[in-house]
């Protein structure tokens, strides 16, 4: 049986005036927003756990993330997932954002694995 520990994957992302805190409503400058990265590193792990097992939905109970600096206007944005931990249903990943200058975040981010139904029919 192999759980999947130590498997990676990416998303990538150019910040655009859609992705900036100033639209976003993060902030009020023309920088990638922490939203917009802490989605982008959540989307490589979702891409990741995809790949390895299937489909699934999941709940989030934990993203914790340290900002390092600010990404401008047409910077390319590659975030990063590598599953640590696998207890059950509960997925850990270490992840991280970086543009061409280098670290922008980094965290870790918990997922659980859900039976898709079942969540559904509890959606008010």
């Amino acid at each position: 049986y192999y759980d999947g520990k130590g498997l990676s994957a990416q998303s990538k992302v150019t910040v655009d005036g859609g992705n900036v805190a100033a639209t976003m409503g993060s902030g009020d400058l023309q920088v990638f927003a922490t939203p917009a990265m802490v989605a982008l590193m959540e989307n490589a792990a979702m891409k990741l756990w995809l790949t390895f097992a299937g489909r699934f939905d999941d709940r989030r109970r934990r993203d914790e993330r340290d900002p390092y600096q600010a990404s401008g206007v047409g910077a390319e944005i590659v975030a990063s997932a590598v599953l640590t931990e696998v207890e059950g249903r509960k997925l850990t990943f270490n992840v991280g954002a970086r543009d061409a200058e280098g670290m922008i975040g980094e965290g870790v981010h918990v997922r659980y694995v859900v039976d898709r139904e079942k969540f559904m029919s509890k959606v008010r």
